[in-house]
């Protein structure tokens, strides 16, 4: 009984922090993909890019979150959006604590184009690091958990 309640505790926890990190990225794309001028102004402001990759960027990117979301909410295609999804959380949450580092205090573009007065950056690493710690939790369950054969719903009993 025990071990059938720590399944679907798991599975709980596995589903709610999909469909979490799906929304997350369907919302972080929505403004940026209706405004890509203002989203590449914002990653120009990062000053990491090459000036060349800023607007290809701005019109790329968004598309690829909103993807990834859809895929992470519906569960097609796991292995790669979850993979995916985890690279972009580390590569966003790298550049806001590069930026934190050099002192400059910049719109995150997280979530919103607009330019608007910043909230404190520490925010924006709380926040971020806590995707990250969501997404590293969904890369084990997808790619160590399943693929290993450990998950609950792969056993096979006799």
């Amino acid at each position: 009984m025990k071990e059938e309640t720590g399944r679907k505790i798991s599975m709980i926890l596995y589903h709610g922090a999909r469909i979490i990190l799906g929304m997350v990225f369907v919302y972080a794309s929505y403004d940026k993909i209706l405004h890509p001028a203002a989203f590449a102004k914002l990653i120009y402001n990062y000053q990491i890019l090459p000036d060349e990759l800023v607007n290809l960027s701005a019109i790329f990117l968004p598309w690829l979150e909103l993807t990834i979301g859809f895929l992470l909410i519906t569960g097609v295609w796991l292995p790669g959006s979850v993979f995916t999804g985890n690279i972009l959380l580390i590569i966003f949450f790298c550049a806001l604590m590069y930026n934190k580092a050099r002192g400059l205090d910049i719109s995150c573009g997280c979530f919103s184009t607009s330019p608007g007065e910043a909230p404190e950056s520490t925010f924006y690493l709380l926040r971020d690091f806590s995707f990250v710690v969501i997404a590293v939790y969904l890369f084990f369950k997808v790619f160590i958990t399943d693929f290993a054969g450990l998950n609950s719903s792969s056993r096979r009993t006799p």
